[in-house]
């Protein structure tokens, strides 16, 4: 693994149905680009404890194959973006926000092989209210109730 920092990252879903492309800004932030999140819907709609993302400008993120997208709004103006195929989930980002949080575990094995500790390392915590005790604990970091912007 290395420190240096990714330009370009590509990822997609387990069928590969839907496929991206991330272009980093040159000033992107990577640690304040990662969080994870808590809450019990992001909990129920991975079957994880703990959803991890990478919030980029959503003019850095593109699609190269889309045909089975599927958006499901959990609680709008908020879009989960997942593939209607498989339903693995690719996105959670807020319809009037110009950014989208891209679930880190869909990136491709290779970048993860090669950036995961910079794409991955998360120092914010979000939506903690809903944290599991004993569970979750071990976060380092700053853990909000809810959002920190």
């Amino acid at each position: 693994m290395t420190t240096e920092l990714p330009t370009r990252v590509t990822g997609g879903c387990l069928c590969e149905k839907l496929r991206y492309t991330i272009n980093f800004p040159k000033d992107h932030d990577f640690l304040r680009g990662a969080s994870t999140c808590q809450c019990s819907q992001c909990r129920k709609q991975t079957g994880s404890l703990i959803y991890r993302v990478q919030k980029v400008p959503r003019s850095s993120f593109e699609f190269t194959a889309q045909s089975t997208l599927k958006i499901y709004k959990a609680s709008p103006p908020n879009s989960r973006g997942f593939c209607g195929e498989c339903g693995g989930l690719l996105f959670w980002a807020a319809d009037d926000e110009d950014k989208i949080s891209v679930c880190v575990g869909t990136f491709d094995d290779d970048v993860l092989q090669k950036y995961g500790r910079v794409l991955t390392y998360a120092e914010r915590h979000l939506y903690c209210v809903n944290d599991i005790p004993g569970v979750t604990d071990h976060l380092s970091g700053n853990k909000y109730k809810e959002d920190d912007e």
